[in-house]
């Protein structure tokens, strides 16, 4: 099985970005300041809370002029 490549350009086009992927790319950003130390268990909370929230309102948002 092959992964099929998606044009980001296309793949946003009309199409809705379910709340599931934008769980997992909150969880693959926060995971990742996990990795490099930036990230502890007393602010994890607050900050997974902070990643999802721009997270879904960057990809939630639409450019005015679209």
């Amino acid at each position: 099985m092959t992964k099929k490549s998606v044009d980001p350009d296309q793949a946003s086009a009309g199409k809705p970005i379910s709340d599931e992927s934008i769980l997992k790319t909150a969880k693959e950003v926060v995971v990742k300041f996990i990795e490099v130390g930036r990230l502890t268990p007393a602010n994890f909370d607050e900050t997974f809370r902070s990643v999802y929230q721009t997270v879904r309102d960057s990809v939630r948002s639409r450019p005015e002029n679209d």
